[in-house]
């Protein structure tokens, strides 16, 4: 193609564009200068939050199960025929309860005649006591005597609890389980009887990652729920921290302790568990009042009756609202809602702020 050629088309497509650069200018600049004074003169309604301060816990979940503060199995202490049973399941005991009672015909008379050789071994040195006084028996003779007292004593001893293993008591207050004991069973010291429970205070046991270790102490509150009580919380705190961490699952355990006055939680049952890790009193607002563009993070602050863009550092989120370090003070209003009709220096009516005050009655003349 000749340079001629060349020359002319490229002056016809630099003529084009020229000519729609002058008509884009004519005839849409006015349009978008007008679009753009409406939107600036628009009064945008929104719904506002009130920055403030709140108490945020930094907290950790866990999983674990309880089991009674105090938990024994109740076995009998001889071999004998059981002649009485006072044990009714779930039901609460007071320490001492008589909870089953064995035969006791011979450790009775067994009782009855070491009191009987008791009384005779006093007789018997009170006598020899006398003699030598008068040097009517040798010193060896009351020795002897002296000593058998102390034999019969401790034998009337030993009658005394034989006789009294034959009751079964309740060590500590608690609530008895089931048992599978009858009246005229045989039993002997294998033989579990009951199990006893303090269910005053619940104990959970649970582990947590070793990177927290640091953070836990004795008394961190503790709150902790179960599906068999979906709507109810217990608190407790943690009362021990193991030692050692394991070195297969890098994790440590820890004891934490529930009141329980009503023993409406059992032994056995799993339960979950929220530990509060630390407390932080800071500016909290709502979340969505939080804008995010590129690398601002900003709210829309009420001033005047218009909305000021406001760059902010923001940090820990919870339950629906997110601290603020730094960029607002308590008191100050951002926008929560209608943000996307929101513009940096415009005009903004709260919605129900207009009733509100058309609501307040005039005062009288």
């Amino acid at each position: 193609m000749r340079v001629w050629k060349q020359l002319l088309i490229l002056l016809i497509l630099v003529a084009t564009g020229v000519g729609g650069f002058v008509a884009y200018s004519h005839f849409f600049a006015a349009d978008v200068e007008t679009s753009e004074g409406k939107r600036r003169g628009h009064t945008a309604t929104v719904e506002v939050s009130v920055v403030r301060y709140q108490t945020l816990q930094q907290t950790v979940e866990a999983v674990g199960t309880t089991r009674a503060r105090n938990s024994i199995e109740i076995r009998p202490l001889a071999t004998g025929t059981v002649t009485a049973l006072s044990i009714k399941p779930g039901q609460l005991v007071q320490q001492g309860a008589t909870l089953a009672k064995l035969d006791n015909e011979i450790q009775q008379a067994d009782l009855v005649e070491a009191q009987a050789l008791l009384v005779e071994q006093r007789r018997s040195v009170a006598r020899m006591d006398k003699l030598r006084r008068r040097n009517a028996v040798a010193a060896m003779a009351l020795e002897q005597a002296t000593a058998k007292l102390a034999v019969a004593q401790s034998a009337l001893q030993r009658a005394e609890r034989r006789l009294q293993d034959r009751t079964i008591t309740a060590p500590f207050a608690g609530v008895v389980g089931l048992t599978n004991i009858e009246v005229g069973a045989q039993v002997d010291q294998d033989t579990m009887i009951t199990r006893l429970d303090n269910l005053t205070e619940i104990e959970i046991e649970f582990s947590l990652p070793e990177m927290l270790f640091g953070q836990l102490a004795i008394g961190r509150p503790i709150s902790a729920q179960s599906a068999a009580f979906p709507d109810r919380r217990f608190n407790g705190q943690v009362s021990e921290i193991d030692s050692r961490i394991d070195s297969v699952s890098r994790s440590f355990k820890l004891r934490a302790s529930l009141p329980n006055p009503d023993g409406a939680l059992p032994a056995g049952m799993f339960m979950s568990l929220e530990l509060v890790l630390s407390e932080t009193k800071a500016l909290v607002v709502p979340e969505e009042a939080i804008v995010v563009q590129a690398a601002d993070t900003f709210v829309f602050l009420i001033d005047d009756g218009k909305a000021n863009r406001t760059s902010v550092t923001t940090g820990m989120r919870k339950d629906g609202v997110i601290v603020v370090s730094s960029g607002l003070a308590e008191g100050q209003q951002v926008v929560i809602r209608g943000l996307q009709r929101v513009r940096d220096k415009g005009a903004v009516k709260i919605k129900g702020a207009a009733s509100a005050q058309s609501g307040k009655q005039k005062p009288r003349s």
